[in-house]
């Protein structure tokens, strides 16, 4: 396909999805539904964040939701003890983790695997334990209460204000991904997912990169976990500092391809709205964790690589095969012309 026809079928495709994103909130039936597709978006966010380390770096972080936790406190601390508005919050809050994200990244990003993997974890159920026994500031188990930042608002009005903000946030995360896919910098970065080492000895700045894409993708993680802090207004430490937000962030990656600038939002959509559906199928039994397990299960049986990968083989393989039988019956067609013609004289 020429690059031309290949741009237009991909601006058209763009334009096409952000109209059906846009226009969600007018043909959702009830608030439910709404509130339904901010979790899917708001888990959009989360899982494009955690690809901005695991897709160019090939690091699997399963502690990434700590990042959204601290987003989320760091946020309604802001609010609630320095007194600052609520978009400024998230904004100082976000900036906070980034900051954070140094010395984490430095201790974390020397290790590689496995290793890595059980520093994400130990980070997820230190913060679980520093933020449930610290009642004082936290609230602890009780938890902390998020002053809504639009009192006057009723409910279905609230749900569609954060619609729009996490789809907002979810564009300018994929637009980051898609410059640094793009760069110099992504080059060093996928170069460091094939071989480390090799990477490190042709002068690539390893743990530099590594920390660099980490900073960025803890401040995008912070941003969405701020901005649901804002948008559900409740926040619980056991919840907040889940083991299970990792998981599926993990999970949404791989089950869309995290190779692929919308393989985490595909993901997203597709686990979120399978968790949304075994949740009021099975109410709160594990049930919907043995349902997500066996969808993962599935996926990396039969598309390794993730769906959009596996849908692009799928077309160029139709493609090929249509070409070919396109060529095949040509030939034919002129070899009998020449044999007509042979004939004829």
């Amino acid at each position: 396909m020429p690059s031309a026809s290949r741009r237009v079928l991909t601006g058209l495709g763009l334009a096409a999805l952000a109209a059906a994103v846009l226009s969600f909130p007018s043909l959702a039936p009830n608030p439910y539904i709404l509130s339904a597709g901010i979790v899917v978006l708001n888990f959009a966010v989360l899982s494009t964040s955690w690809n901005f380390v695991g897709g160019f770096t090939g690091y699997i972080s399963l502690g990434h939701g700590a990042l959204a936790g601290l987003g989320g406190y760091g946020t309604a601390l802001l609010v609630t003890r320095a007194g600052l508005p609520s978009f400024v919050a998230c904004a100082v809050a976000a900036l906070l983790v980034a900051a954070l994200a140094v010395p984490i990244g430095l201790a974390a990003l020397r290790v590689r695997g496995a290793s890595f993997v059980i520093v994400s974890i130990a980070l997820v159920l230190i913060l679980l334990l520093v933020f449930q026994s610290w009642a004082a500031v936290t609230g602890g188990s009780r938890g902390l209460v998020v002053p809504r930042p639009f009192p006057g608002l009723l409910r279905p009005e609230h749900h569609r204000v954060f619609y729009y903000l996490f789809a907002a946030l979810l564009a300018l995360a994929l637009l980051a991904w898609w410059l640094i896919d793009r760069s110099r910098f992504g080059l060093g970065l996928k170069a460091i997912r094939e071989d480390e080492d090799k990477a490190e000895a042709l002068g690539t700045p390893t743990l530099a990169y590594k920390l660099i894409v980490f900073v960025i993708s803890a401040g995008f993680t912070a941003l969405a976990g701020g901005l649901y802090a804002l948008w559900f207004g409740d926040l619980d430490p056991v919840f907040q500092f889940s083991i299970l937000t990792g998981c599926y962030l993990v999970l949404m990656a791989l089950l869309g391809g995290v190779r692929n600038l919308f393989g985490p939002f595909t993901g997203a959509l597709i686990v979120g709205v399978a968790l949304e559906y075994f949740k009021g199928r099975f109410g709160n039994t594990p049930l919907h964790l043995v349902a997500t397990g066996l969808l993962l299960g599935l996926v990396v049986m039969f598309m390794p690589d993730g769906i959009l990968p596996a849908l692009g083989g799928l077309w160029r393989r139709l493609r090929r095969n249509q070409q070919s039988s396109i060529r095949e019956v040509t030939a034919a067609e002129l070899r009998d012309e020449r044999e007509r013609e042979g004939a004829g004289r």
